[in-house]
């Protein structure tokens, strides 16, 4: 069974190294077959640097590096369209979701026949008070305007079926909303 892992790089050169150290020792707990997709958003830093220096050293890592910033969601399918796994796990390279969940989420899918298994965050999200205001109201926003509830407590993290996978990046919109598709 090979396992692909996603993650989007964006101001991230701080995290890249300890992210991947704890996500390979997560992959070779289920498998060494196993690969690591990191897409470089445009990103300003030396993320894409640091990505490339790891590259050297580990064969299961692969760098789609994007002309320009196109965002978060872009980012994540753009990982999402070039794996090759059955099992695909999504998840932010900030550390702020454990890589140690690929273990929990694994042994959760296998018990129970399912697609897909995220996660959600119990606390606040990080970041300024403008930020969490701004974050709420658009989350208002949202709900204002579509018929279905969103949880807005959702977060990236994510393992999910190849069908799953497949069926989530035919959604070839100009403006891509994962939560929603989620």
């Amino acid at each position: 069974m090979k396992l692909s892992i996603v993650t989007t790089l964006y101001k991230s050169a701080p995290f890249i190294e300890e992210f991947h150290r704890r996500i390979t020792a997560e992959a070779q707990k289920i498998t060494e077959d196993y690969e690591i997709i990191m897409v470089d958003d445009g990103s300003p830093d030396n993320s894409l640097e640091v990505a490339l220096d790891i590259l050297k050293k580990d064969s299961h890592l692969r760098i789609i590096e994007l002309s320009r910033n196109f965002g978060h969601h872009k980012a994540m399918i753009t990982g999402l369209e070039h794996t090759s796994g059955e099992l695909i796990f999504l998840i932010d390279v900030d550390l702020e979701e454990p890589p140690e969940l690929l273990g929990r989420f694994y042994n959760t899918l296998s018990d129970g026949g399912w697609d897909v298994i995220y996660g959600y965050q119990e606390q606040q999200r990080k970041g300024s008070w403008f930020e969490k205001y701004c974050g709420g109201l658009a989350w208002w926003l949202v709900d204002l305007m579509l018929p279905v509830k969103i949880p807005h407590n959702h977060s990236t993290v994510r393992l999910m079926t190849r069908n799953y996978t497949q069926a989530l990046v035919h959604h070839k919109e100009h403006k891509t909303a994962i939560g929603g598709l989620w």
